[in-house]
């Protein structure tokens, strides 16, 4: 027998014992380190299936730069990829830039002017179209009429690689779409054809929506697009061509979170922080807890931090210690989940808080919080729910961390929405995961007008990610998952959903807060994963409603009746403007942006068992 032989047998069995052991360090260390959260089947949180779809680069992103840094925090780097090789059981190879961008196709092959003509041009800019976050198109802007609804077709798809999870809302300004995703890109893409202008990489995923803005000749950008990552950096890219303008750490807890779209108006940039200390309190070591919700105002030309105005006043401070002696912190929470609503009247910017994260409860968590737009001073508060200190220790079985004050987790996770009625009046409209919907009058301090009870809310229920409103109505879509646990052969356990309950779109009058329609939920029996639970958030133009249901149906309402007068299942497999394989799935999170002829959405969400996908879909009239 050769030496080489010999050589080359040992270096196999080597190689075969490393992948055994690391396989097994995998495993162990996942169940030390994430199976308290993924394994027992908490509502919100990824189950293990959920993990699986996940590429291993993009659970590597998570560890290292993303919301599971508390975690990878803990490992070796060989411990990380043994974690990330038993989870998704495909070998991690680390890619370099150059690999990187090869996956990218469909390039344009015409880079004409990027010259927006915000006066003029049809456009779709940020999460809610205007300050107010009505999420209604005026008909000059939709150019879709409520006549050519129902012959809308698909025009073409975009699928984001390596993506199972679609978080970002398109926007469109110029001619062109720019959306964000979970891997943490980037993308801006024509808004006719669907083919690639450029690609920006952040530090951790995106899910704000994009504000397309004048930068003022900085440097040699004119246009700047502004958008956040969910671990605390706000960023200006040159709209034109996707390099970085500037980047500001606008928050250093390592458990903030960014997922609410920056607000821009007067030259600033209003950037809303949320947390991720909810879920990292369900670890029974973790110091919980710390974090407290802000809006931090920036210069929208040079990213320079002006002012940020925390939800919660009072600097956290050692209280109670847990059931393992560990010292507990607070108060804490009350993080700002969504966009911004500006009040030009006023001089105010209104805000919705989530719930405390520890004890004490505080009377500015699940609130509206009125703040001045110069100072950040808070001037009102509207609580919608007192006492609410939740986080996911709760509903673990180890309840280390759970407060003694277990709240319902009923957020705020919605732009409240500003409506100027007929008569002069103005309300200001807040949607709850209580199911609450909450009429305010901004010229009074925020004083009650109205409430109506849409569901039963919960942590996964409610009103979700946001309504519509129009001069006299308001259209709200409901959540209301109702999920049960099944008990797996194993010890673990895990939620699914309820294919018959949940969901259902709502028509109000808003100046005295009359039911004018209801439409019931179209159950999904027989389909994986389903849910006709209606979480995301809806798109009004004069006459239709637009609505996603988290069995993958986009659907189109008549605002008369609520009749459905379009419907198209986007759970399916396309071919894609630039040749990757495109898959729908699930609809949550944003939704529908309509703009110059041509309506667009995103499809597939691979959490609390959602069928996963990863594709940009463009309707045209036919």
């Amino acid at each position: 027998m050769s030496k080489i032989f010999i050589v080359s047998l040992l270096l196999l069995v080597q190689s075969a014992f490393a992948d055994l052991l690391r396989t097994g360090n995998g495993e162990r260390n996942y169940q030390q380190h994430c199976a308290t959260c993924h394994n027992s089947g908490i509502q919100q949180v990824p189950v293990f299936a959920d993990l699986q779809t996940m590429l291993p680069a993009t659970i590597m992103q998570s560890l290292t730069r993303g919301r599971m840094g508390f975690i990878g925090n803990k490992l070796t780097g060989m411990e990380r990829i043994a974690v990330i090789e038993y989870i998704s059981q495909k070998k991690y190879i680390a890619q370099d830039s150059g690999t990187a961008m090869r996956q990218y196709t469909g390039f344009c092959e015409i880079y004409p002017a990027f010259l927006p003509d915000f006066d003029n041009r049809p456009h779709w800019n940020g999460w809610g179209v205007d300050l107010a976050n009505k999420r209604y198109q005026p008909s000059a802007m939709a150019g879709i009429s409520v006549a050519e609804v129902p012959h809308l077709k698909l025009d073409w798809a975009f699928a984001f690689p390596g993506e199972t999870r679609t978080v970002g809302q398109p926007t469109v300004v110029g001619g062109r779409i720019f959306v964000g995703t979970y891997t943490g890109k980037v993308y801006s893409l024509d808004a006719k054809s669907g083919c690639l202008y450029w690609v920006f990489d952040t530090n951790d995923s995106v899910r704000t929506a994009i504000t397309i803005n004048n930068v003022g000749n900085f440097g040699k950008a004119k246009y700047a697009a502004y958008f956040s990552d969910s671990t605390g950096n706000t960023y200006a890219v040159d709209a034109a061509n996707g390099k970085p303008i500037w980047k500001t750490r606008v928050e250093t807890h390592p458990n903030g979170r960014l997922t609410g779209a920056p607000q821009l108006f007067d030259g600033k940039l209003f950037v809303p922080v949320a947390s991720n200390e909810a879920t990292a309190a369900a670890s029974p070591d973790y110091k919980c807890c710390t974090h407290r919700g802000s809006v931090v105002a920036l210069d929208a030309v040079t990213g320079a931090i002006i002012w940020k105005s925390y939800t919660v006043t009072q600097e956290p401070e050692a209280g109670q210690k847990n059931n393992i002696g560990k010292q507990m912190w607070g108060p804490s929470g009350a993080g700002v989940w969504s966009a911004p609503t500006i009040d030009v009247k006023k001089n105010l910017l209104y805000v919705g808080t989530g719930d405390n994260s520890s004890d004490p409860p505080t009377k500015t968590s699940d609130a509206i919080i009125a703040m001045d737009i110069d100072s950040g001073d808070i001037k009102w508060v509207y609580q919608g729910t007192q006492n609410d200190t939740f986080n996911i220790s709760c509903v673990t079985k180890d309840r280390t961390n759970c407060p003694r004050s277990e709240g319902p987790d009923f957020d705020f996770g919605s732009s409240p929405i500003l409506v100027s009625l007929a008569s002069g009046k103005r309300v200001l409209l807040a949607a709850q995961k209580s199911g609450v919907l909450h009429a305010l009058d901004p010229d009074a301090s925020g004083k009650l007008l109205w409430q109506a009870q849409l569901g039963r809310g919960g942590i996964a229920g409610g009103i979700m990610w946001g309504p519509a409103a129009d001069q006299n109505n308001i259209y709200v879509a409901l959540a209301d998952f109702k999920p049960y646990k099944i008990e797996n052969e194993d010890g673990t356990s895990r939620w699914v959903v309820d294919p018959e309950k949940g969901g259902g779109l709502f028509a109000y009058r808003i100046k005295d807060g009359e039911q004018i329609w209801h439409v019931s939920p179209v159950p999904c029996i027989g389909r994986s994963g389903c849910s006709p639970a209606q979480s995301a958030a809806v798109t009004l133009i004069p006459g239709v409603v637009f609505s996603g249901s988290f069995d993958g149906h986009l659907r189109a309402y008549s605002t008369v009746d609520g009749r459905v007068i379009w419907k198209y299942d986007t759970v399916r497999s396309y071919e894609t403007t630039n040749s990757i394989v495109g898959n729908g799935g699930a609809i949550d999170g944003p939704g529908p942006t309509i703009v110059d002829g041509m309506l667009y959405v995103n499809s597939g969400y691979g959490r609390l068992g959602g069928v996963p996908g990863n594709v940009l879909l463009a309707f045209s009239p036919d």
